[in-house]
């Protein structure tokens, strides 16, 4: 079972929504589920689907939908997808209305790759931390909600050097999915595609931060294995 991001992209001209595809396709962790071209739709998809979509890509200048009454309509029928707005509309009412609808972001066409994969990585880094940690102190809050700088950049530069927030976040991931089964420092190397020193370094800044912690495994022979497993 893919572990992956679903997306459902709401784009009326076929070949914007090609082109938002392959962007988002482009970033780890993240796959599109199904792209609608209308109003309609999008509501026969996410009232049939058996699997909620975990992010929409919604273009506000749909031809069957009036202003944002599908906006609307998604959030209070739908209210634990996450929305991001990808349109042309720049009015400051449309942009006002759409936040305090809770969407995640609003980017305006035309857009560079640079600024839809930034968003989106932040949105990996949200979300990761909301299935990982149980509480956040207020430094995390800001940090999340983007306080003076995007979340992600802000991670990014609070982070020690060598701990890049992309990876640290898929290695936390990894430690959801595994459960308490814990891994080692080799093991990680192979499943992420780095050295076994730098995935040791990530793991122990993880038991420095309290995420997780070690065990040794005492086998018959030789010296004990480390193993590091979830709190």
């Amino acid at each position: 079972m893919s572990n992956n991001f679903s997306v459902l992209i709401v784009e009326d001209d076929f070949r914007v929504a090609d082109i938002n595809r392959q962007y988002v396709e482009k970033v780890n962790g993240f796959e599109v589920q199904h792209t609608v071209s209308s109003g309609k739709e999008a509501l026969i998809f996410l009232d049939n689907t058996e699997c909620l979509p975990d992010l929409i890509l919604l273009d506000i200048y749909i031809p069957d939908v009036e202003g944002l009454d599908l906006f609307w309509e998604i959030r209070h029928r739908y209210h634990d997808v996450d929305m991001i707005v990808v349109t042309a509309a720049k009015e400051v009412e449309t942009i006002k209305e759409t936040l305090r609808g809770g969407i995640f972001d609003f980017i305006v066409k035309p857009f560079d790759d640079s600024r839809f994969e930034q968003t989106l990585k932040r949105y990996k880094d949200f979300r990761t931390q909301l299935e990982v940690d149980k509480e956040w102190n207020q430094k995390e809050i800001d940090l999340i909600i983007g306080f003076g700088e995007t979340s992600h950049s802000a991670a990014t530069t609070n982070l020690p050097k060598g701990i890049d927030s992309i990876t640290l976040n898929e290695i936390i991931q990894l430690f959801k999915d595994k459960g308490i089964e814990g891994i080692t420092a080799l093991e990680l190397s192979k499943e992420i595609g780095t050295s076994r020193s730098t995935a040791r370094r990530y793991l122990e800044y993880l038991v420095s931060t309290n995420k997780i912690e070690t065990k040794l495994i005492y086998g018959s022979v030789g010296r004990p294995e480390r193993r590091y497993i979830s709190l």
